[in-house]
């Protein structure tokens, strides 16, 4: 079936569907523990961490609540350039916390001298971003905000929500002082939608350990007395986590290099495509996203009739997310996509504007 181009779900390749069918077996027994703890441990590589990695059942805004309850007593701040960030802060606020919010313009990145101005003195327990804003196609310099954000307050909690960019785009959770880092399994991983990983470093659990009213569910605390057994609190999605099993060795035999290099190389031919055709790129050069491109419909093409004439071609793109929905639509490409898909795509938008441009 040819590929669908939204930034999830996307696509799951059919030996990682077939991986799902595999008969259940009791969350505790010995079996299973041992595919958990080996899951767990293999989806280390992709967040480039030593740490502790938790599998969820859930999407990653529940990790954004998780995050909030387990790291914060009273007062952070969320840095937000996009919809993704903004739902964070929303998130924070509607669990009683003290949220400030770094209120950034979405065609504009998050910069790391912006940040550090703004935490310096303030003692914040945690400074909040996204990664890759799925909303507007703008990947953030997470590294230099890092850095930026330990030089200022070392004792602030860096937390990272890389939903749409973990295993298509570096991420060196340890080397960059990173505490905490999410992500669901629907987009660049190339699972069925259900799954959040998170890795929380031993800083970040020890504060963990001070707040109170966590939660139950959610418990980093709770999580961790029981993935030290190999198991879970409560039961966990068994079928994702077999999944995910083959999926981490699929992506290791990729390799980590190679894999990041086939999404820019994707992410580059859409967007030097959209700009020869006269589509605008709503992130601004050096910031755009390897994973999803988000184009600003300059030429005033109809999208419905793109949309439905793609369709017709078993194709799907995404159209504009919250105050950018009507001047915008996305493209993504993540996951199990190559070059020669995208090429695809493009050849039939080409043929629904007339082989113009």
């Amino acid at each position: 079936m040819p590929p669908m181009f939204v930034p999830g779900p996307v696509d799951v390749a059919p030996e990682i569907l077939a991986a799902q069918s595999r008969p259940m077996l009791p969350h505790r027994a010995r079996e299973f523990e041992a595919i958990f703890h080996r899951a767990a441990d293999k989806s280390r590589a992709i967040f480039g961490t030593q740490a502790r990695v938790f599998l969820n059942a859930s999407s990653g805004s529940g990790l954004h609540e998780a995050a909030v309850r387990n790291f914060v007593h009273k007062k952070m701040l969320v840095c937000a350039n996009g919809a993704f960030a903004k739902r964070w802060h929303d998130v924070a606020v509607s669990n009683g916390k003290d949220a400030d919010l770094l209120d950034v313009d979405w065609q504009s990145p998050i910069l790391p001298e912006h940040v550090g101005q703004a935490v310096k003195g303030k003692g914040y327990e945690a400074v909040a971003f996204v990664h890759n804003e799925t909303s507007t196609g703008l990947m953030n310099p997470a590294r230099e905000i890092a850095a930026a954000i330990r030089e200022a307050s070392p004792d602030s909690l860096i937390l990272v929500d890389a939903v749409s960019s973990l295993g298509g785009v570096e991420m060196c959770m340890d080397d960059w002082g990173i505490d905490f880092v999410l992500t669901s399994s629907q987009k660049c991983l190339a699972l069925p939608p259900g799954l959040s990983l998170a890795a929380v470093n031993d800083r970040a659990l020890e504060k963990a350990k001070t707040v109170e009213n966590r939660g139950w569910y959610f418990d980093f605390v709770r999580l961790e007395t029981h993935r030290v057994k190999d198991t879970t609190p409560a039961t966990p999605a068994i079928g994702l986590v077999y999944a995910l099993d083959v999926q981490m060795d699929r992506i290791m035999t990729e390799g980590l290099e190679n894999r990041f290099a086939r999404h820019r190389a994707m992410a580059e031919c859409a967007q030097s495509w959209a700009a020869a055709h006269g589509f605008g790129l709503y992130a601004p050069e050096g910031y755009r996203s390897h994973t999803v491109t988000t184009l600003v419909n300059t030429p005033g093409i109809d999208m419905a009739g793109l949309k439905a004439f793609l369709l017709e071609r078993d194709m799907r793109i995404a159209g504009g997310y919250g105050k950018i929905k009507d001047t915008t639509f996305r493209i993504g490409h993540m996951g199990e996509l190559t070059v020669a898909d995208v090429q695809a795509l493009l050849a039939a938008f080409e043929e629904f504007m007339g082989g113009k441009g």
